[in-house]
């Protein structure tokens, strides 16, 4: 296994819960963002929590990783349904990196339009 994950939330909690005393209204503000969505009623919380391990995996996160993989099988997620979350993550991935990729190919024709490129010397 690359990493304890279940010592690994067990340890992030405590240290999380160290952050609250010394800045209560942070930790605050961060649970009642985390939870607003729940109180909509439009997704259930597996959904919730399959979205959020899909982020999770964009924005490379541990942490969230080891917190919405416990809570997404609390939910009753499978296997299966976490996978093929992490397969609209890594889609998404590399749609962006495609997205981007346009953009830096955009970025050259205006460059290389807009005067020649500078004399970098000898090759």
């Amino acid at each position: 296994m690359m990493l304890d994950w279940n010592e690994y939330r067990k340890q992030l909690g405590a240290t999380i819960a160290d952050m609250a005393k010394l800045s209560p209204d942070t930790v605050r503000g961060y649970a009642q963002i985390s939870g607003a969505g729940a109180k909509t009623g439009h997704l259930d919380g597996k959904t919730r929590e399959l979205i959020a391990l899909a982020v999770a995996v964009t924005r490379q996160c541990d942490g969230c990783i080891t917190v919405h993989v416990d809570a997404a099988v609390k939910h009753g997620a499978s296997r299966e349904q976490i996978m093929e979350a992490m397969g609209v993550a890594v889609a998404i991935n590399a749609g962006a990196a495609l997205v981007y990729s346009a953009r830096v190919m955009d970025a050259f024709t205006a460059r290389t339009a807009e005067a020649p490129p500078a004399n970098l010397g000898p090759a």
